[in-house]
């Protein structure tokens, strides 16, 4: 029965759909923070200003402020998820599709303008595709179903982290941008093919009752000082890991690999991570609870980073760089699988928009002002030491489990929170 019930959880339709949501929210996100850097960096741009455009991500911080309207309205056609899912990706696709008609070098504000608008786009579809998910997911498939999300949502930046640099070593920049942007076809076809979910709980029935029953719903399950310790965790837990990939192909462009070694050596090794993640994450989060995940693959999270410090002495070697990449892609993809788990658990789903999109905002706080600041602290201090600092950095969040996410965590707690949350 037991092995029934396990593939019962793993074989079906709301796990696709993880898959699918998963890439379509992860593939703007990944041109933003690999492709564009990689492209301004191939075409002269600084490592300053290319720092700088981490303060781009800004929407992803402010989404929880225009959650409430979403979660309140919808367009037309399609109902209150599908209709907002549409609208967004039909913005991305066009959007990412007008960076190969810039200059970078001599219209750099214009590379910046248009980035501030996919992220804009990409946000507010994280914020109706988080919603969806949590909708979906019955709280007995949290765990495995956010793990298959992350892993598909960091597959999608073999896109723009791979197949795009080994085709701008062959074409235009414009025509890598076109192609990059097509693949938003997977996320239209999605929001084509699925249902609305049909709600217990009736949406919000004004704006002001979107904006302020989220917050006290949060406060009043967990009290006022769990709840903040939550947010702190939040904002912790992954601050070391973002700021060690905020400049990742800069990276490996100073160490002199070329965009096809980039492409092919680095992302084949990720792909073969993210692959063993999937399964070991997966599996560890039903037979373990999603707080003895975060302590487990919070712990190899830490130690990725030091992988990319290893890099840096090593300098231009490919194995090394397989190495590297490898490591970082199982250990931070299993650590973020576990941590997006732990926020959809501490939602409810009533609320789930606005709830979620805070819960990530307070996620996206580093890996936007944070990372703003790599480029001046690499030049400062070198890439090795610059990694060190990360692992340092990184040791915070996992302290913050004592309180948040307790090894041996109360049982009987969690069940009377989920009774609450159902």
């Amino acid at each position: 029965m037991a092995s029934s019930a396990l593939k019962d959880s793993i074989f079906n339709r709301r796990m696709l759909i993880c898959i699918f949501t998963g890439f379509s929210s992860g593939l703007p996100l990944f041109i933003l923070y690999q492709l564009v850097p990689g492209w301004l960096r191939s075409e002269g741009v600084s490592l300053t200003e290319i720092g700088l455009f981490s303060l781009i991500g800004i929407p992803y911080v402010w989404k929880f402020i225009w959650s409430p309207f979403m979660d309140r309205y919808s367009l037309p056609l399609l109902g209150r998820r599908r209709s907002w899912m549409l609208l967004t990706q039909i913005s991305l696709l066009l959007s990412i599709a007008c960076f190969g008609f810039i200059d970078p070098v001599m219209n750099i504000w214009s590379v910046a303008y248009l980035a501030a608008a996919v992220a804009f786009f990409s946000a507010s579809q994280d914020i109706v595709l988080d919603a969806y998910r949590r909708e979906l997911l019955p709280d007995n498939e949290l765990g495995l179903g956010n793990s298959i999300y992350v892993q598909a949502y960091r597959l999608s930046g073999l896109v723009p982290g791979s197949l795009a640099f080994i085709l701008a070593d062959h074409m235009s920049w414009q025509y890598v941008f076109l192609i990059v942007a097509a693949f938003m076809f997977v996320g239209i076809f999605l929001t084509l093919s699925i249902k609305e979910i049909n709600q217990k709980v009736a949406p919000p029935k004004t704006l002001k009752e979107a904006i302020v029953l989220p917050f006290k719903d949060f406060i009043d399950r967990k009290g006022l000082k769990p709840a903040l310790e939550i947010l702190v965790f939040l904002f912790l837990y992954k601050l070391g890991d973002n700021m060690a990939t905020a400049l990742q192909t800069p990276f490996f462009i100073d160490l002199g690999f070329s965009l096809t070694e980039i492409g092919v050596v680095a992302k084949t090794a990720s792909l073969i991570a993210m692959t063993i993640g999937l399964g070991v994450g997966g599996i560890v989060m039903i037979k373990l609870s999603i707080n003895r995940a975060l302590w487990l693959f919070g712990f190899v999270q830490i130690f990725s980073i030091l992988g990319f410090a290893a890099l840096a002495e090593i300098g231009h070697n490919t194995y090394a760089l397989a190495m590297a990449m490898g490591f970082e892609y199982l250990g931070v993809g299993l650590g973020t699988a576990a941590f997006v788990a732990f926020i959809a658990k501490s939602t409810n789903p009533a609320f789930a928009a606005t709830q979620i999109a805070l819960f990530t905002a307070l996620t996206a706080l580093p890996r936007t002002f944070a990372n703003a600041s790599t480029g001046m602290i690499v030049e400062q201090i070198g890439w090795t030491n610059f990694y060190f600092l990360c692992t340092v950095i990184a040791i915070p969040g996992m302290l913050m489990l004592f309180r948040v996410a307790p090894w041996n965590e109360n049982k009987n707690k969690l069940e009377t929170t989920t009774k609450v949350i159902t």
